[in-house]
């Protein structure tokens, strides 16, 4: 597997998210190691909530909720999935799978910072990937976060806008013209800064760093065959036993997600009678156009539960 690494000066000066990085080696999968890139605050003995964000972004997605978090006594800790951020970018789309991905987020969450007690705030594909982990490793969680997520297995066909968007990226992919910095505004209410654009933009110097972002889309269950549609159906049905405490907290603007928090909501044993907050004024990346609000209702349900 040939990886790239985005040079640290491509990070200076970020607006709001002046965090020092870690950095820790997980297994390829293919004979070989990645460096995988987090950012934490809060108290090392706190509660652990674990950030984990979708496509195209970063954990700089999460800079207004982390202080909130952490001010509320939290431990955040919000990596950088593979091939995007901070961490080492696999150079060609089809090192990208979806078991790939779980298997990496889960090296880093367990093997190397052996967290428990975890409690996952995952939006897009950091709940694609999130529930995964806590269905496969029910020991380490506390509680579920969903916003603006889900767990496909291809049995449903996908909305039009998600078919829309898939195939804007493979075209722009296929052209060599991938805008990141403005799939992330096309799913945002906030118009963003031009530094807000432009870190979004830094983990990717040139075309060559984009596989992740184009490969995310192309391996998203959408068909009862998919490679990963077993995996998904054993997890919703290990989340559907579950009494893990479950918030689905989801923006009133996702027109891509949107029907999903209703679905998780009755499904979920431990969402059954909770209140469920709808973060106001917010698009697909709610933790951009309303961070604060959501930390806010993350915290709210952490301490309910102490």
């Amino acid at each position: 597997m040939r990886t790239l690494r985005t040079p640290d000066e491509r990070f200076a000066d970020l607006p709001g998210f002046d965090l020092p990085p870690h950095y820790a080696d997980v297994p390829d999968q293919d004979g070989g190691t990645l460096r995988m890139a987090w950012v934490e605050a809060g108290p090392s003995d706190g509660p652990v909530v674990l950030l984990l964000h979708g496509e195209p972004s970063w954990s700089f997605l999460y800079r207004t909720m982390i202080p909130v978090l952490a001010d509320a006594g939290l431990r955040a800790i919000a990596p950088d999935l593979v091939g995007f951020g901070r961490s080492d970018k696999p150079s060609e789309p089809s090192d990208h799978t979806y078991a790939r991905h779980v298997e990496w987020v889960r090296a880093l969450a367990f093997d190397v910072l052996d967290l428990h007690g975890v409690t996952l705030v995952g939006q897009d594909w950091g709940g694609l990937i999130g529930l995964r982990l806590v269905a496969e490793n029910p020991g380490r969680f506390a509680a579920v976060v969903a916003a603006n997520t889900g767990l496909p297995t291809g049995d449903h066909d996908m909305p039009e806008v998600w078919w829309q968007f898939r195939r804007a990226v493979e075209k722009a992919g296929a052209a060599g013209t991938l805008d990141i910095a403005r799939l992330v505004q096309s799913g945002c209410r906030t118009p963003l800064s031009p530094q807000v654009l432009a870190a979004y933009d830094a983990p990717f110097p040139d075309q060559m760093f984009t596989a992740g972002p184009r490969a995310m889309p192309t391996i998203v269950p959408t068909r009862p065959d998919d490679p990963a549609t077993e995996a998904n159906r054993a997890a919703w049905a290990a989340l559907s036993a579950s009494d893990v405490p479950f918030l689905c907290a989801f923006s009133d603007g996702d027109p891509i997600t949107g029907g999903m928090g209703p679905v998780l909501a009755r499904t979920m044993p431990g969402a059954v009678g909770r209140e469920h907050p709808t973060i106001a004024g917010a698009g697909h990346f709610l933790q951009e156009d309303a961070g604060p609000a959501l930390a806010t209702e993350v915290v709210r349900f952490v301490a309910g539960r102490r």
